[in-house]
């Protein structure tokens, strides 16, 4: 309890809860002397000024509400930190080959180093970087037989998911697509890389979604990051081109033409590889 928060002696009156005076002697009981104060508390809660229910105590008949953890705030910057970072891969701003330290990069995005360095770690088991001892971390480089590979690995998975979709998904549920569809469209047309990587991803994860597989959609788009780091550099044209075959397949989808499905996926893998 700071000293400020302690009336001299001879100071005013104080009031109790039912309007009764406080002796002052009250007011000058020594600062060892009294009670310890809990943290946040005020010297006219302590002295019993305020109700318990009123300044939030545990009355009877009430359960206690939980504290919130401090690791839930360190977990949402670490998320930020991780999204920022995603960004920063995607559009290039962190370089294929290049070794970045968690300090140096927590500067950039005024944290600490421990954020960095946790999402740094997530990304190493995602495949877009690797640990470098005493270093950092450094941008993992893929070729185009890699990215190829991925394309084609893609392929194995999704294809086969959404003919079957394309058999027993009734066509109102592809109607509810749509709207992430026209996303991939607009964030196409802004040519912003990052943007529509984003897009991407999120109109593929809800099209297997309705697999019902879990696991699927968690490997599926596991390969799809992959695939999207680097970034293959990319026309505003080629964007928009690439997001409007998600509105085709959708119309192919929707009238069950399972070759015109199979034509649209097949050449949208090809595009990506």
């Amino acid at each position: 309890m700071t000293p400020s928060a302690d009336k001299p002696p001879g100071g005013p009156v104080k009031q109790g809860v039912q309007g009764s005076a406080v002796p002052q002697s009250a007011a000058r009981v020594p600062a060892q002397q009294r009670p310890a104060a809990r943290t946040g508390e005020s010297a006219r809660e302590r002295d019993g000024a305020v109700p318990a229910a009123a300044r939030g105590e545990h009355t009877h008949g009430e359960r206690p509400v939980p504290a919130p953890r401090a690791a839930v705030q360190r977990s949402s910057v670490r998320g930020q930190i991780l999204d920022a970072l995603r960004t920063a891969l995607v559009t290039g701003d962190l370089r294929p080959g290049e070794v970045y330290s968690a300090p140096v990069l927590g500067e950039r995005f005024g944290v600490s180093a421990t954020p960095v360095r946790e999402a740094m770690q997530q990304l190493a088991q995602e495949g877009a970087v690797e640990v470098v001892p005493n270093r950092g971390f450094r941008v993992v480089r893929r070729g185009a037989r890699e990215l190829a590979e991925l394309a084609e690995v893609r392929a194995l998975i999704e294809v086969p998911v959404m003919l079957r979709l394309a058999r027993t998904v009734p066509g109102e549920r592809w109607a509810e697509l749509r709207p992430l569809a026209e996303e991939t469209v607009r964030a196409a047309a802004t040519g912003c890389a990052a943007t529509y990587a984003e897009c991407d991803r999120a109109f593929h994860r809800a099209l297997l979604g309705l697999a019902g597989n879990e696991q699927l959609v968690r490997i599926a788009e596991d390969l799809h990051r992959r695939s999207q780091w680097p970034p293959v550099r990319q026309s505003r044209a080629e964007l928009v081109a690439d997001a409007s075959e998600h509105m085709a397949l959708l119309d192919a989808l929707a009238a069950c033409d399972i070759e015109v499905v199979r034509g649209l996926v097949a050449e949208h893998f090809a595009g990506a590889g």
